[in-house]
């Protein structure tokens, strides 16, 4: 990079125009120390052996428990756990990965790393570096022994030096200077290295300088005892316009310890180092841990909506491998026109299932800036493989207008992702080496560790308990009106809390129980509500007093009740101080989002847009809220946004990432929990999970990208028992035969619902929420109280069940087991159908088994 160049990055990092990141704990003192690299890497010893395996040949035995041994390799940083209840070995990289014939290059030495880290340079430039490419071959990693395992610390890249160390140009008298203080071999390298210029007292460096004549004639330099100090001045003397290259050097640790039935891997942030000219954007972790080859059968499980997988070698090498972010993207990240249509992936978890056995990887840390990759056989090489990766400095370009040429920077966060990553890998065989096997781990796991609520009473589902019917009511929109001819806004009421009695009443008349009303846009005008800094009930609903009827209507007909908030996000921006309480892009500017346009499935930036709330202002709109919510007694809360969404805060000096995004929001659940209010989430990622009672819009599929060959519902055999859920709307669902949505909810696990107002649909005609096409509830309540009659009847018998097992009986056809021994096998065919020695009717279901 040129002195010019350089210069010019530098003011404007000066300006605050760029920012270049680190990695670290996220303290000043941790930061400061990642921003430089050790100049020299310190070699280890050799690992200590505390015992051998033949399965595991020419590797040391490095830390045991009751269930598992862990083996190295010090020669190549390859790891091995042995799984000694089933005799299955896990490696970190496929022992058979050198006679690999597809893999060549850069992808076959992948295939023997254990770290990847994905840097950028000043330019914005992606480039990477591999544990082993950069660091193995070149002896420049050590291990150590922890409690309970070990610690690979590797050094990528070196401090070699190149021809930018030298000046492009010296004067006659610098170069007879330098040939004076060196020998001949010395002298001769000099000679080689510069040729006299046009100007007899002026040489020129040789452009082709390299390999041993380069080396040579550094070390002429360094025996000529050439100071920074003597560049500077001969740069000078030239007006030239060069700087010295900052080292490619990057330091990484992994840690690897034993913890019951898991191997538990950790990058910690204290350990990854780079200079600020190359940041990190991503570190991928243990790529090919356990991979399989093209005569393995197995699959891989996905984290996609409900859960899916991919078989092995399904030869699908001309569609996109899987990558999938956990938690949704960053809003403040998106492009303004970006309009992504697929499933979120709301569990941070992945896995793989093989013949003997299976493993279930847990992102314990990091899981918000995570994302997970999965391809198969056939494509860079001869594998199967799943792992996951992790954001460390996130990169934008802010767009620059220098003399009439516009110009694309690179604009980097100003602190790196404030956490370790943590993934464990646990181990699973037997019967319990399934997807439902996973799910149950899973579900487990998050018990133990207080993810998920106490687990609700199956009291109810033993006596014959319901089914819940969840039904979103809108109350008021904003419309344009006109008075006189001049234009203005009002809000219009679709149901208001007396018309909101009317539908339940008739409800119930229909024998539709257990009934979950989520009310929307009643408060701080309509739907697209003001930030809920403060509660004014709309008159165009009833007020005040019409929402306390409604409360005490609620209680006095056992129905739960969830009045509907965002948070998270500011619908308008009134009453909300879009420069001081939106979140930041990379580029500087509030981070917008638009409305969508259906039709071209764009962003229409001709309306106004919606803001994303800072992260710091989060739990001050909580408080205040609550505060003022008091009054009313609720006994349950709706949280549009709360529990589904992440966004980060790039503010110049007070950045808030991903991580600690998650940490707020989950304050943010505590606080309303802790005020005994039940929280209907919509969406539902996992950090939620402790918090909340009920989750609407909960995925009930995944995004059927083209790699993937089943769908599962591992979400819900994760969820069920101790949170109550339901998908989107049928009324607004894709589902053109109630049958159909029948069957989902039967084999899913789910409550039925809808979205209604009382007002008639052409209410929300030339208005922005046209999307609100089918919901007059008149059309819908019998066909409601058909669907709920159906579904009621099974899964009022399996209520507060846990799903204990689900599989796929041939193609169309699966079983769904609940904890209390009843079971439903579903047929999706338009053919009958015999199913574990059933006849399953075309598009019906049977119901079996004894209750416990």
């Amino acid at each position: 990079m040129t002195l010019k160049k350089y210069a010019l990055l530098t003011s404007l990092f000066l300006l605050g125009i760029m920012t270049a990141g680190c990695a670290g704990s996220g303290s000043d003192n941790q930061t400061e120390a990642n921003r430089s690299v050790a100049a020299e890497f310190v070699k280890g010893t050799a690992l200590p052996v505390s015992f051998t395996d033949p399965r595991v040949a020419d590797m040391k035995g490095v830390a045991a428990n009751h269930r598992l041994q862990l083996f190295a390799d010090d020669q190549s940083g390859v790891i091995a756990v042995l799984d000694q209840s089933s005799g299955e070995v896990w490696y970190s990289n496929p022992p058979e990965r050198e006679s690999d014939k597809l893999a060549t290059g850069i992808n076959k030495d992948l295939l023997s790393a254990q770290l990847k880290l994905d840097f950028h340079n000043a330019f914005g430039q992606l480039s990477s570096v591999n544990s082993y490419t950069d660091s193995v071959i070149h002896k420049q990693f050590r291990f150590e022994s922890i409690p309970n395992g070990i610690r690979v610390t590797y050094q990528f890249g070196t401090d070699e030096k190149t021809a930018d160390d030298i000046p492009s140009k010296l004067t006659k008298e610098r170069l007879e200077e330098l040939k004076g203080k060196v020998d001949k071999t010395g002298q001769r390298a000099l000679m080689i290295a510069y040729k006299e210029d046009a100007d007899p007292n002026v040489y020129v460096r040789n452009e082709s300088l390299a390999g041993i004549q380069l080396t040579r004639t550094l070390q002429a330099f360094e025996d000529a005892g050439y100071t920074d100090e003597d560049f500077r001045k001969d740069l000078e003397a030239f007006q030239l316009e060069q700087t010295k290259p900052e080292p490619r050097i990057f330091l990484a640790s992994i840690e690897y310890t034993l913890d019951g039935d898991s191997l538990v891997v950790t990058v910690p942030a204290s350990g990854i180092h780079f200079s600020d000219e190359y940041p990190v954007h991503t570190i991928s972790v243990l790529g090919f841990f356990g991979a399989e080859g093209e005569e393995a059968e197995g699959s891989l499980f996905v984290p996609d909506g409900s859960g899916a997988l991919i078989h092995f070698n399904n030869g699908k090498i001309n569609y996109s491998s899987y990558e999938q972010r956990i938690y949704g993207s960053d809003q403040t990240m998106n492009n303004a026109n970006d309009v992504v249509l697929e499933e979120k992936a709301r569990l941070p978890v992945f896995g793989m299932i093989r013949k003997n056995g299976a493993f279930l990887g847990i992102i314990e840390e990091g899981d918000a800036v995570a994302s997970v990759h999965a391809d198969v056989s056939g494509r860079l090489n001869s594998y199967n493989y799943i792992y996951p990766s992790f954001d460390v400095v996130n990169k934008d370009e802010v767009s620059l207008d220098a003399n009439g040429q516009e110009r694309s920077l690179p604009r980097y966060q100003e602190n790196p992702t404030n956490s370790d990553f943590t993934v464990r890998y646990a181990f699973l065989s037997g019967d319990e080496a399934t997807y439902s096997g996973m799910a149950q781990y899973y579900q487990q796991y998050l018990a133990k560790t207080q993810g998920l609520p106490e687990p609700r009473s199956a009291s109810d589902s033993i006596s014959g308990g319901d089914a819940p019917f969840y039904l979103q009511l809108i109350g008021s929109i904003a419309k344009n009106k006109h008075l006189a001819g001049i234009p203005y806004k009002a809000l219009e009421p679709l149901t208001t809390f007396k018309q909101a009695e009317d539908i339940v009443n008739q409800m119930q008349d229909r024998n539709i129980r257990h009934i979950k009303v989520q009310y929307s846009g009643w408060f701080n005008k309509g739907l697209d509500h003001q930030v809920p800094d403060h509660v004014s009930v709309d008159k165009a609903v009833g007020g005040s007093k019409a929402l306390r009827e409604f409360i005490s209507f609620a209680r006095d007909m056992d129905l739960s009740f969830f009045p509907d908030v965002y948070i998270a996000e500011a619908r308008t921006s009134g009453g909300f101080d879009v420069s001081k309480d939106a979140s930041r892009t990379l580029r500087g500017d509030p981070a917008a989002i638009y409305p969508v346009e259906p039709v071209l499935n764009q962003r229409d930036r001709s309306k106004a847009p919606s803001y994303v709330v800072s992260p710091r202002y989060i739990l001050k709109i909580v408080d205040s809220m609550l505060t003022e919510l008091d009054d009313y007694r609720l006994e349950g809360i709706s949280l549009q946004d709360l529990g589904s969404r992440l966004n980060s805060e790039f503010r110049t000096n007070h950045q808030i990432d991903r991580t600690e995004s998650e940490t707020i929001s989950k304050q943010a659940l505590t606080k309303i929990r802790e005020r005994n209010l039940e929280i209907m989430a919509n969406g539902g990622n996992a950090y939620a999970f402790p918090y909340v009672t009920d989750i609407t819009n909960a995925p009930m599929t995944n995004s059927g990208f083209k790699i993937e060959d089943e769908e599962i519902p591992f979400y819900q055999m994760v969820v069920r028992g101790y949170i109550d859920y339901t998908g989107m709307p049928y009324n607004l669902s894709t589902y053109n035969d109630m049958n159909q949505y029948i069957l989902k909810c039967l084999e899913y696990g789910s409550g039925v619902y809808f979205k209604w107002i009382y007002e008639p649909n052409d209410k929300v005609k030339d208005t922005d929420y046209d999307d609100l096409y089918a919901v007059h509830y008149e059309q819908w309540l019998d066909q409601a109280a058909q669907i709920y009659g159906s579904v009621n009847e099974v899964l009022g018998k399996v209520q507060n069940q846990k799903m204990i097992s689900h599989e796929k009986l041939s193609e169309g056809v699966f079983k769904t087991v609940y904890e209390n021994g009843i079971y439903v096998i579903v047929n999706y065919n338009r053919s009958k159908v015999q199913a574990d020695g059933q006849n399953v009717e075309a598009g019906g279901y049977v119901m079996g088994g004894v209750q416990k």
